[in-house]
């Protein structure tokens, strides 16, 4: 993974099995978040599944200074503190759990989406915007929950005001999407391809 300062990232992993068990382990993981993404990132939206993460943030200065270790020359800050995040995460579920092995299946990646001057300037080539209801929209889209704001795991119910916390930054949020407050939830039932179409 490679970051550079100041454009928005979606990183994920999609494991081939549980990981996360229950409310406890979802929350685990989220305080994981607050301590190894956030100092490096403004996270801009969230949502944790059954078997996979998504994170939509844009990095800081401190994200892409380079690790000053001889084995890491090359690696980021961000990129070393994700690593971190899923090793202690996994340490102790195993613990818990009595498991083995990595609970990522597979490698985390980070997918550069724009930087914020371009989605300011180019509304229409947001994919930023695309990525944060994407995001939010997983837990219906997988028969989870009816409505979004039905799934605690993601960051949907903060920016509706059912939540409050200081984990995102919703003022960035809404001027990355481009979407005010009022209209988010309306507009946060539509199909991703089909909210296309209404930009």
């Amino acid at each position: 993974m490679h970051f550079d300062k100041d454009y928005i990232f979606h990183i994920y992993n999609r494991s081939n099995q549980t990981i996360f068990f229950n409310r406890n382990n979802y929350q685990f993981f989220i305080s994981k978040i607050r301590k190894h993404i956030k100092p490096f990132t403004e996270i801009i939206a969230y949502c944790l599944m059954p078997n996979h993460f998504h994170l939509l943030v844009k990095v800081n200065e401190n994200g892409v200074e380079m690790v000053g270790e001889k084995h890491r020359y090359n690696t980021q800050v961000l990129s070393k503190q994700i690593g971190i995040m899923l090793s202690a995460y996994t340490q102790a579920i195993n613990n818990v759990f009595n498991l083995k092995g990595s609970l990522f299946a597979h490698q985390t990646k980070a997918k550069q989406l724009n930087n914020l001057s371009k989605i300011i300037n180019n509304p229409n080539q947001n994919y930023a915007r695309n990525c944060f209801m994407y995001i939010h929209q997983n837990p219906k889209e997988s028969g989870l929950v009816e409505k979004l704001e039905d799934w605690e795991f993601s960051s949907f119910r903060d920016y509706i005001g059912k939540r409050s916390d200081n984990l995102v930054n919703k003022e960035m949020g809404f001027e990355i999407t481009g979407i005010d407050k009022e209209n988010l939830y309306f507009l946060s039932n539509f199909a991703v391809e089909d909210l296309k179409e209404i930009w």
